[in-house]
């Protein structure tokens, strides 16, 4: 391991806790956070490039090849299905009783993540993953926030408890691999 590759791992910890300490609709907690490295990463981006294959879809190949060149991923989850009591509609149900009736309807889905999720709970993962990825930019790390990688954790059964992810791979060199990349039309 490289001195960038143990500064990368550091500077993914830090990013963990600033996903930790984001600010929370009404002061609860749903965020799941893990940083992989190693042979978990390389699990991690094969399963980015098989369901890039199974999909069709090449972004999800680029980024599984784009995984398996970097130093760590921190993947940030969000316990969605879990309603807040707001009513506030933005699940696309009128009350949160009525997001819980459709999750129970719904238990499993052939989607990316598994819905209904409440907004204010996808609201905090997005303050959080915010939080990291200023944390990795303070500290001049490369990274990117791949939906990608979210998908393929959770399919790995990551972030247990978590409905909606997303994978921010981290790092150190001298240009930036996650941009100015070629994909297939």
């Amino acid at each position: 391991m490289t001195t960038e590759s143990e500064a990368v791992k550091t500077v993914a910890d830090l990013m963990a806790i600033a996903a930790r300490t984001a600010p929370k609709a009404v002061g609860i907690d749903s965020i799941g956070i893990e940083v992989v490295t190693g042979k978990e990463l390389a699990k991690l981006a094969k399963k980015m490039i098989k369901i890039g294959d199974a999909m069709g879809v090449d972004f999800f190949r680029i980024n599984g090849e784009q995984m398996k060149n970097s130093d760590a991923c921190v993947l940030i989850g969000v316990a969605g299905r879990q309603a807040l009591g707001a009513n506030c509609g933005g699940c696309g149900y009128p009350t949160c009783a009525g997001m819980a009736k459709a999750i129970k309807i719904n238990k499993s889905s052939a989607t990316a993540f598994a819905g209904p999720n409440c907004v204010l709970k996808i609201s905090d993962l997005g303050i959080a993953v915010g939080s990291a990825v200023k944390t990795a930019s303070i500290h001049n790390v490369d990274n990117r926030i791949m939906f990608s990688a979210g998908v393929a954790a959770l399919k790995l059964g990551m972030l247990k408890g978590c409905s909606v992810a997303y994978g921010i791979p981290l790092k150190a060199s001298g240009k930036n691999m996650y941009f100015d990349i070629q994909m297939k039309h």
